[in-house]
């Protein structure tokens, strides 16, 4: 399994997605305002998500 890089956009939990703002050993750290429905869902800004339970849906989403 390829782990994400920062800047790319992950999805997890059932359709949630964000930006990887830190790569951490075992898990990113993820911005959810990334979301058109960010503010609609009440989430907290920033999320912690384990390598295994994500997939990259975008690769350098900061870059482009």
């Amino acid at each position: 399994m390829k782990k994400a890089d920062v800047g790319n956009i992950i999805e997890f939990r059932e359709g949630l997605q964000g930006i990887v703002e830190k790569v951490n050993e075992n898990s990113v750290i993820v911005d959810l305002t990334y979301m058109d429905n960010y503010r609609d869902l009440e989430l907290d800004q920033r999320t912690v998500v384990n390598h295994k339970n994500y997939k990259i849906i975008k690769e350098n989403a900061l870059n482009n």
